[in-house]
């Protein structure tokens, strides 16, 4: 079992994970018990009552945070003519056919990909490099669109992609310790409806099995999952 240091247990003390509370004081409790010296991610971990092993009862989709991640992305986009300058206007930092090159000699100083349809044959075999880190293109998370310029956009406004992993959990990043508490209240509530409609129509019972929010460094705080039934 991995051993905490005297800060994480501090933190720890001053939280009951017995009482799942409402999600305000969760929030609340999360920003109180940071106690890194860098400004902390706040995230969330859900457990879902579904088995991802079954194709029809995988958990995958994307929201735009109101507040934003609080996170400067850098963004490349994979297309060529109109499209490349559509999306150059639209402000991404990498653009061009030249970075499918690039990224296969181990270039991957980026977060968000973004590719045009036409060129899906180029860039479908960056799979094995992209596919484990979560970055790969899919028409799904809206990464794979003739539409490149709005797909930019929304990604520097705070879109992010969510997954169930292959034990039925799923994580993801609504913002910075350094956010108003009002901030991260609505970006968790955004990040949870869209998980809520996200529920597989193949799930029986209960679907969204326990909610936890914690910084990087910090414990976690148990939030009722019943508001989300």
């Amino acid at each position: 079992m991995a051993r905490h240091g005297k800060s994480y247990s501090d933190a720890a003390a001053t939280i009951d994970r017995s009482i799942p509370t409402m999600p305000a004081e969760a929030l609340e409790q999360v920003k109180a018990a940071a106690f890194a010296k860098f400004d902390e991610t706040v995230e969330v971990a859900v457990r879902l009552g579904v088995d991802p092993r079954h194709a029809d009862q995988i958990v995958r989709g994307t929201v735009i945070l109101p507040a934003g991640t609080g996170r400067k992305m850098r963004i490349l986009v994979l297309a060529q003519g109109d499209k490349a300058r559509e999306a150059e206007e639209a402000g991404a930092d990498f653009v061009g056919t030249e970075y499918i090159e690039k990224i296969e000699g181990g270039w991957l100083d980026f977060d968000v990909a973004i590719a045009t349809p036409d060129l899906m044959r180029d860039v479908g075999k960056l799979g094995r490099i992209l596919g484990p880190r979560g970055l790969m293109p899919t028409p799904k998370a809206g990464t794979v669109t003739a539409d490149v310029g709005r797909a930019v956009s929304e990604a520097k406004a705070g879109r992010i992609e969510f997954r169930v992993d292959k034990f039925g959990n799923l994580h993801a990043p609504i913002g910075k310790v350094s956010f108003d508490l009002s901030k991260l209240e609505a970006n968790l509530t955004a990040l949870m409806g869209a998980v809520t409609r996200a529920r597989p129509s193949a799930v029986k019972g209960a679907y969204i099995r326990s909610v936890t929010v914690s910084s990087t460094m910090g414990p976690g705080v148990p939030i009722d999952p019943s508001i989300y039934r």
